[in-house]
């Protein structure tokens, strides 16, 4: 059997037609089936060969069908033979040097990167060829970032059209002789300094994914959209009646194929494979609404959309019974494939949701799942359909939000045709959406692997976007938040802010505290529910040293501003409650679409930081107000101006701006490019965050600014010398103070640092 993945929007999930038709009863002719150097094995009954190699090895024909009393493809009068597994042409490598430099590179091979004078190197420079016929480890790029996009590289086997960087610059990609581009064709640069679409990469006809691969890059995208598309607290568990309200945010539609193509066998293992992603996604706090479609020639629905959301048919034992009592003979004599009329099927049923509660239809989140070979053999073409769901989805989606759909593909077994299956999938920043996979087993490997039940609900980053702006809703939108509350000697009190990191430590930053200070003088609260929580402990930098730099004409010095407040009891996590990502952590990297090969600090820093303005916020809290406030972090060739600002701040006499700011601080503010928001007393020590995607991730502590603006309003603009200064927590001594705290397993529930 063979499968592809479709996801849109949230969580779609459809499983697909397999292979081509049904063979003939009518025998074929007796041939030589021996393959050179490999073994061959016939299906039951007699009408499918396949050929099979060694690891490192693969057959030049794979499988030979009977079909009408001819071999297809026909015996030829050389044998098959299994050849040597190579991986595309590393070559095309740009700026740089790859070495050792060979016409052709086989399993185990490896090969070794490094960059021109002037360029700056990423990725990864050491890559060995696998024995799916696929490097290890990331592109690796040379590249100068003075660009507003970096350059995107060229990935192995591949040319590329397209030398420049800035917005809505075009890069084009091919892959050479006959291996296959999967992923995006064409790139733009965005605004936002990414590139639009996916990287390609080239596959050959042998080329594969491993189950860990798989499992990799489709959980991270299934955790993001599955935790964040929680529709109430106290969802019902697995195995009872789902209540779904009005306005259910998560549709998904599974289709399975049923043809010839894919024996009885497969066929129980294709329904197990089923019932383990149902049931992985029932360990989230989520009430998705289903659909499970299983087609060969016709379409035969499990349970449909409207039945499932009308309450008749949404039990989830109910429906996976109905699954594991379809029986193989149920298809009939009707055993084509037809992949096209499982998608019209699919589209049929989002236009009926549709006309029934178009509002309702905007605000679903729509994840299709396609598991095929790719191999129709009847029905016509099916991009057509997929393109009406995908217009369908779109003119329902608001203007200002991301298209909600999301299409995978997963293709598995010898006659995958990846070029038309890459057609069938969503094309979107780093989330891959399709998968190509050996087998059934290996399926099922992907799936057994891809949630951990355990951290559905602690996901990190996570967060609810409303538009109503009440506060209630402002902690959905910001559930790290916490505001903190220091208590003087003299009766006096002091607020600043800090971010929810696990579920007992709060991040925050060292000038908020005194000598004096105690931790009974010290309440955080995380919201109106959640006030006046005791503190056990709280722990300042150690090389935090307010008076270091005295001497040099440096009054105040706030190098290693961080700090973390540690809980007396851990908070227990919910929707309005969730910890922030931080950066060069194992969490962040899922939170990133990071496999853990990728998953580097380095390789945090390139995607959250590599352009020369990043735009950031961070949060303003008083009393019971909450607003955000929009900065753009000064790098490249315009952070040297924002550091030399320092200079103008009250109390300091120094010449070297350096020896105020140094590496350890990110710089916002000022009028170039943009006019920044500005940090006001009591911003100090709250979270300064990005939001790649769906996810927020801390990058730096609000510290300390040049100039108080904030007299008259809570959200001045800067002028043109209006500096301020975060800490920045990708400052090797900050990561080191946090890991040793966020890491102990015997202090709350620990982060694993990269």
């Amino acid at each position: 059997m063979e499968c592809e993945p479709w996801l849109n929007l949230f969580l779609l999930a459809i499983l697909c037609p397999l292979i081509t038709g049904a063979p003939s009863s009518i025998s074929c002719p007796e041939e030589n089936f021996r393959i050179s150097g490999g073994s061959s094995a016939f299906s039951n009954d007699g009408s499918i060969v396949r050929y099979s190699c060694s690891e490192g090895y693969y057959p030049t024909v794979r499988i030979r069908r009977c079909i009408k009393g001819r071999w297809n493809p026909l015996p030829q009068k050389k044998k098959p033979e299994c050849k040597k597994i190579t991986c595309p042409d590393p070559r095309s490598f740009e700026n740089g040097d790859v070495y050792p430099y060979q016409r052709q590179y086989y399993v185990n091979d490896t090969t070794h990167y490094s960059c021109n004078s002037g360029y700056d190197f990423r990725g990864s420079g050491t890559r060995v060829c696998q024995a799916n016929g696929k490097w290890s480890g990331g592109t690796p790029v040379c590249g100068r970032n003075s660009d507003n996009c970096p350059d995107p590289g060229v990935p192995a086997g591949c040319t590329r059209e397209g030398h420049r960087f800035n917005i809505d610059d075009k890069v084009m990609y091919r892959c050479e002789n006959k291996w296959t581009l999967i992923g995006s064709k064409e790139r733009v640069c965005q605004e936002n300094g990414q590139w639009s679409g996916t990287e390609p990469q080239c596959y050959a006809d042998f080329t594969y994914d491993s189950p860990e691969e798989a499992s990799e890059g489709f959980s991270s995208s299934l955790k993001s959209n599955l935790a964040v598309s929680q529709q109430h607290e106290g969802t019902d568990q697995y195995g009872k009646k789902i209540q779904v309200t009005k306005g259910g945010k998560l549709d998904i539609y599974i289709a399975l194929d049923v043809s010839d193509s894919i024996d009885e066998e497969d066929f129980k293992k294709a329904k197990g494979v089923i019932k383990t992603l149902i049931e992985k996604i029932s360990y989230y706090e989520v009430s998705p609404n289903y659909e499970i479609l299983i087609f060969a020639t016709d379409v035969t629905r499990i349970v449909s959309m409207r039945d499932f959301k009308s309450g008749q048919k949404n039990n989830l034992l109910e429906i996976l019974k109905r699954l594991e009592d379809y029986e193989y003979e149920s298809k009939g004599d009707r055993s084509g494939t037809n992949i096209a009329m499982a998608y019209k099927s699919i589209l049929e049923s989002m236009q009926i949701e549709q006309l029934s509660n178009k509002e309702d239809f905007k605000q679903t989140q729509h994840i299709v799942i396609m598991f095929t070979d790719g191999q129709a053999n009847m029905g016509g073409n099916p991009r057509p359909w997929v393109d009406q769901i995908k217009d369908i989805v779109k003119q329902n989606t608001p203007a200002e939000e991301e298209e909600k759909l999301d299409l995978y593909v997963f293709g598995m077994g010898d006659d995958v045709n990846a070029e038309d299956i890459n057609d069938l999938k969503t094309d979107r920043g780093n989330d891959k959406f399709f998968f190509k996979l050996q087998n059934l087993d290996d399926l099922q490997k992907t799936f057994d692997e891809m949630i951990d039940e355990g951290t559905s609900v602690a996901l990190c980053g996570l967060y609810r976007d409303y538009d109503d702006g009440t506060e209630s809703h402002k902690r959905h939108q910001y559930p790290w938040l916490a505001k903190i509350s220091v208590t003087r000697n003299n009766g006096k009190i002091s607020n600043c802010v800090g971010s929810l990191v696990t579920s007992s430590f709060i991040l925050t930053a060292a000038h908020c505290f005194r000598f004096e200070d105690t931790p009974e003088r010290i309440t955080v609260d995380l919201g109106s529910d959640i006030k006046g929580i005791k503190v056990k402990d709280y722990i300042p930098h150690p090389r935090y040293d307010v008076a270091a730099k005295q001497k040099m004409g440096i009054s105040e010095y706030y190098e290693f501003d961080v700090a973390l407040i540690q809980l007396k009891e851990p908070v227990i996590m919910k929707l309005s409650l969730r910890p922030i990502c931080i950066p060069c952590t194992k969490e962040t990297s899922g939170a990133l679409k990071l496999s853990d090969r990728e998953g580097t600090c380095r390789k945090h820093q390139e995607e959250l930081m590599s352009a020369e303005t990043v735009k950031a916020s961070f949060m303003s809290v008083v009393g019971n107000s909450i607003e955000k406030k929009q900065i753009t972090i000064k790098q490249g060739k315009w952070r040297d101006a924002c550091v030399e600002d320092a200079k103008k701040a009250d109390g300091i006499t120094a010449i070297n701006a350096k020896d105020i700011v140094t590496d350890n601080f990110l710089c916002s503010g000022g009028i170039e490019p943009t006019v920044d928001d500005v940090a006001c007393k009591g911003d100090s020590g709250g979270a300064t965050f990005v939001v790649p995607g769906n996810r927020q991730v801390q990058v730096g502590i609000v510290s300390w600014g040049v100039k108080d603006l904030c007299k008259d309003t809570r959200t001045p603009k800067s002028d043109s010398h209006t500096r301020d200064y975060h800490t920045s927590l990708f400052s090797a001594e900050v990561r080191e103070f946090l890991k040793r705290y966020l890491e102990d397993e015997k202090l709350g529930t620990p982060l694993m640092f990269l």
